[in-house]
């Protein structure tokens, strides 16, 4: 999934969104209509609901949702991509300030959409949340990330977990099986590095996830702090973040991690080939693993990672996109009611199907088989869901962490000089965020 909380620092995506509106002042319009993914094509077309995206991979998902809503709705569905995560950003929020606004625009939830609709520029979907509450097709404990001064201004685009997928035939043929405790997880890494096979999957090559591995071990050491950490009420050097930050560069120096460099695209293959015995990341990884030709079932697996301590309560890091429409939609009315029809069950099947995902309904159960177990894992055992880091806190708090992560994977700072800078950083950026919420 791409993250929004990734662009560099200082440039026109990291400024607070006042200072970016006036810095592009009256060529705001211009430029937003030169910039729209793919030109004019936010023009009305009969029948249709226009949705602006970053991810081009997903067009035929789309179409395939928009045939399960047309017959509830009217409207079918026209994906509208840029493929670039920073210019998706910021032509968006400029195309919210003129009359060419699409009818639904994918969007990150929790800061990043807090963020987007302090503007006003967004339509307040409350009632449309209530009726899915209503229907039990939503959790009603989702609507915090999806609010703003208590107004929903997003509806949930899909629900993935953050697990440890792994190669079957490579622990059956090393008497592995999936760890349930910390000490089974070391095992399992400790007998595929003796093996010439690097346990895990850890990059920050193209930023974002730099941050997977910060948010899986605090919040497998203490889910409470990692809730008291991303909502500003804990502190970077506490004692918690530093002990992540002490097993991660343990991982690291045993040699138990992939290159920081690794490009996260050949993570299927290097987990397909043994390469690599196990791969964090979002249940969405699903779609390229089976891509690649593994089975789910058969070929992979997922687990989540076990707890730090025995007693620590079970978590699960949970991210998901939401779908909003802007008040200035072309054809305002078709947005509205595909986003009112988009968590109904035959939707989200069709949706779901194609991404190899969860869906946020909670009735809905995902095709992928392996995706499936999981979801029912984690509604039996009632494991807590926390929301990713990307979406977690304000967006120029996570865009400069991000970057401290990705240093001290590169080992270009320590541990104490990380969790300082990223200290630091997170008393000016909530003060910041606070002052203009007064």
């Amino acid at each position: 999934m791409t993250s929004f909380g990734t662009a560099r620092a200082g440039s026109p995506a990291a400024l607070g969104r006042r200072r970016f509106l006036a810095a592009l002042g009256a060529g705001a319009a211009g430029l937003a209509a030169a910039g729209c993914a793919r030109g004019s094509s936010t023009a009305a077309v009969p029948g249709t609901a226009s949705i602006s995206t970053d991810n081009g991979t997903w067009d035929e998902g789309y179409r395939k949702a928009g045939r399960a809503l047309k017959p509830l709705t009217g409207y079918g569905l026209r994906p509208l991509s840029n493929p670039s995560a920073t210019s998706y950003k910021q032509v968006t929020q400029m195309t919210l300030q003129t009359s060419r606004a699409s009818d639904m625009l994918k969007w990150a939830s929790g800061y990043e959409l807090k963020s987007l609709a302090r503007g006003g520029e967004l339509s307040d979907l409350s009632r449309l949340w209530d009726r899915y509450e209503k229907k039990g097709w939503a959790r009603p404990s989702q609507r915090a990330s999806l609010s703003y001064r208590g107004k929903v201004y997003g509806i949930p685009l899909y629900e993935s977990y953050y697990v440890v997928f792994y190669n079957k035939r490579v622990f059956a043929r090393l008497e592995l099986r999936p760890p349930a405790t910390w000490d089974e997880l070391l095992h399992c890494a400790t007998v595929l590095k003796r093996n010439r096979i690097t346990p895990f999957v850890a990059t920050q090559n193209g930023s974002w996830p730099a941050y997977e591995w910060f948010q899986e071990l605090v919040s497998k050491i203490d889910p409470d702090f990692y809730s008291a950490l991303v909502g500003g009420r804990a502190r970077y050097t506490d004692g918690v973040a530093r002990q992540a930050l002490d097993i991660w560069q343990g991982f690291i120096r045993k040699g138990w991690m992939t290159p920081p460099d690794f490009d996260q695209n050949n993570g299927a293959a290097a987990l397909k080939g043994g390469r690599t015995g196990m791969f964090l990341h979002g249940t969405w990884q699903a779609q390229s693993l089976t891509g690649a030709g593994m089975r789910p079932g058969r070929d992979y697996d997922a687990f989540i990672l076990p707890t730090v301590g025995k007693s620590t309560r079970k978590s699960v890091i949970t991210e998901s996109g939401v779908l909003a429409v802007p008040r200035s939609a072309t054809t305002r009315e078709a947005g509205m009611a595909n986003v009112g029809a988009w968590l109904a069950p035959p939707v989200q099947r069709a949706w779901t199907d194609f991404l190899q995902d969860g869906s946020a309904n909670p009735v809905v159960r995902p095709g992928n088989p392996v995706v499936a177990q999981l979801k029912e894992t984690i509604a039996r055992e009632r494991v807590t869901r926390l929301i990713r880091y990307g979406e977690a806190s304000p967006p120029n708090l996570v865009q400069g962490n991000t970057q401290d992560l990705a240093g001290f994977m590169t080992e270009q700072s320590s541990a104490d000089a990380t969790l300082r800078s990223m200290e630091a950083r997170a008393a000016d950026e909530w003060a910041t965020w606070k002052r203009d919420e007064a």
